[in-house]
């Protein structure tokens, strides 16, 4: 049989096991009784081997990827370099235009640099596959994008930019000692280690789907290619480079939109399945703190945990530092934040899209998307996987999200190693040569330490909860941390180290306890119903059946049985209050004593009356370069 009769014939299985449209029944209403045997002798196994369609077009066009971020990187790196160079004499220069990029960047490349670091591979699926999962329950947070972008640009920003830091954390050093500085930057790093081979590991699970190449044949090739352009180009080569992959994530999600909405017949078609399983809901009007999606859940904690991404996350500031003014941070952050939401908003369709296509044939169910994140890979492979090209761009987009997440990250370890731990303890100074090859060696160094966590992350199946718990914890109490250093000055440094240690204590009682419940299924979240009655290929009956048990709710009203989206809040609000509390054993500050650029300016104004002197607050303020 030649390469072309062998295609074809897939195409004929493919085609033949998602024809049919039997009547819908839900997955608690069927028992092994129901299931009729198939008309075709499909099983999962040849009809996932049908669906793979990753050919050289795919091949190209996600290499061709791959190289566009290198040489980018590499034009930053020598071309672009020696121009900065010529114009730029002055000590620092070095670190100011490798981690900030002299603070001349602009504002569009930027927001989309700002749009494809928020949004790593593990979101880009998971986003759509929580709509398929629990309906559209979720996609009420993007309103918290403008809550927190408006909270961001009036209480933290001001204060960032003033200073014009580097680390965010350099502002804890000033603000309160350098002890909390070392503990806020130990705990960035801490999270960073453990999430940057997850961010590699999920996209690698994608691609080793869609092409049958293996995870650690791929996954070496893409970090150190991501590792060669964030060494040699900088913030300005990440930022260039996630521009690209933010067109590409955009330019993919609406093909697959497209194309998906076609084959179903329609917005209509798609909608109405959508609406006959119980997927366009809202979220829930309860006091109910268990719930998953409440209105209080989803729009106050919402809130809290869209706000440490937007305010004091080290990579975003990182990026709102390099611009070169009040007025172009205010600008990026509408874009950004806009951008943002269509992004998710194009998630959210595909989630709606995934489950109008298996309304009636769950994949997850019987076995044909071993994992949750391996469903819209799935349904790139059978909406898209006739067409050369396109499979790889969905592939490359993936990847894109990932790469955006890592390099973004790997610059900003950079900055808070440098920062917050080298020069405190460098009496002397450094020379700009020697600035140049730290940084360098600590991109590569973490670059190349995700390479071999991979394997970790594969053999440990707990460490994608590890990932969850751990930003989880930290969170909060970072948040909580900046919150009291911009908005209560009278706070000293023992009471805000009494309040985030008992904040992270806390944090990780509640988490590591929830994850307990959840993997051994002693509390779970009801998922929305799914069918099988549809299928028309051999599954694994047990496996369905065994699948059931994930559909029964088991509630609880334990602390630690808490909406996950209440986690940032509890953790911040925990830091707030203990520390508050901690000043009638540690003593309060003198407001007047306090630096007043470590205050947000509103504040300042409101103080006056204490003879407490203003800050600069206009727009047009510009931020000159150290």
């Amino acid at each position: 049989m030649s390469a072309q009769d062998l295609a074809t014939g897939r195409k004929q299985i493919a085609e033949a096991a998602f024809s049919s449209e039997p009547t819908t029944t839900t997955l608690h209403s069927v028992d092994s009784a129901d299931i009729s045997t198939p008309a075709h002798n499909i099983n999962v196994a040849e009809l996932s081997s049908s669906l793979q369609h990753f050919g050289f077009v795919d091949y190209f066009v996600f290499v061709l990827m791959l190289v566009v971020c290198a040489v980018i990187g590499s034009y930053f790196g020598f071309v672009d370099k020696k121009k900065t160079r010529d114009n730029e004499k002055r000590r620092g220069s070095e670190a100011l235009d490798y981690l900030v990029g002299g603070r001349k960047m602009k504002v569009i490349p930027v927001a989309l640099s700002l749009v494809a670091s928020f949004v790593s591979g593990i979101s880009l699926l998971g986003t759509s596959t929580e709509i398929y999962v629990y309906g559209t329950q979720y996609a009420f947070i993007l309103i918290t994008l403008v809550i927190s972008g408006i909270i961001s640009w009036y209480v933290f920003l001001p204060v960032f930019c003033n200073l014009q830091l580097t680390s965010t954390y350099e502002y804890i050093g000033k603000r309160f000692s350098r002890r909390m500085q070392l503990f806020s930057a130990a705990l960035f790093v801490t999270k960073a280690i453990i999430w940057l081979p997850i961010a590699i590991y999920v996209p690698a699970l994608t691609f080793s789907q869609v092409s049958g190449i293996g995870v650690h044949t791929i996954t070496p090739v893409v970090i150190a290619i991501c590792t060669f352009y964030t060494t040699v180009g900088g913030i300005k080569g990440v930022v260039w480079t996630d521009a690209i992959q933010s067109i590409i994530m955009y330019s993919s999600l609406v093909v697959l939109m497209i194309k998906g909405t076609y084959d179903l017949g329609g917005i209509s078609v798609m909608w109405q399945r959508n609406a006959d399983g119980g997927r366009l809901n809202m979220p829930e009007v309860t006091v109910d703190p268990t719930v998953r999606m409440s209105v209080i859940s989803v729009f106050v904690g919402g809130t809290f945990f869209k706000l440490q991404n937007t305010s004091i996350n080290q990579p975003t500031i990182q990026r709102f530092m390099s611009l070169s003014s009040l007025n172009a941070i205010k600008q990026t952050l509408f874009i950004f934040s806009f951008g943002l939401t269509i992004l998710y908003l194009c998630c959210v369709y595909v989630g709606l899209i995934a489950f109008a296509t298996y309304h009636d044939c769950d994949p997850i169910s019987t076995g044909l998307a071993e994992a949750r994140d391996q469903l819209i890979p799935l349904l790139v492979l059978q909406v898209l996987g006739e067409f050369p090209g396109l499979p790889g761009l969905f592939v490359s987009a993936v990847f894109s999200a990932a790469l955006s997440s890592i390099s973004t990250l790997l610059n900003s370890l950079a900055a808070v190693v440098l920062e917050d731990f080298i020069k405190p303890n460098v009496r002397t100074s450094i020379s700009e040569r020697t600035v140049a090859i730290v940084m360098r060696t600590i991109v590569i160094a973490f670059g190349l330490s995700s390479i071999g966590l991979v394997y970790v992350v594969e053999k440990m199946g707990m460490v994608l909860q590890l990932s969850a718990t751990m930003q989880s914890i930290l969170y909060g109490p970072m948040l909580g941390i900046f919150t009291t250093g911009v908005l209560m000055p009278w706070i000293n440094e023992k009471s805000v180290l009494a309040g985030s240690i008992t904040a992270v204590i806390t944090m990780t009682w509640i988490c590591v306890n929830a994850q307990v419940a959840n993997v051994t299924g002693t509390f779970r979240h009801t998922k929305l119903p799914v069918s099988v009655e549809g299928c028309d290929y051999e599954f694994d009956i047990g496996r369905y059946l065994n699948s059931t048990k994930e559909y029964e709710s088991a509630h609880g009203s334990a602390l630690h049985h808490i909406s996950f989206l209440f986690y940032t809040m509890m953790g911040a609000l925990t830091t707030i209050i203990v520390s508050n509390m901690a000043t009638l054993v540690f003593g309060r500050n003198r407001i007047s004593e306090v630096d007043q650029k470590l205050i947000t300016p509103f504040l300042v104004k409101w103080l006056k009356s204490h003879n407490y002197a203003n800050v600069e607050t206009s727009e047009k303020l510009e931020m000159r370069a150290k």
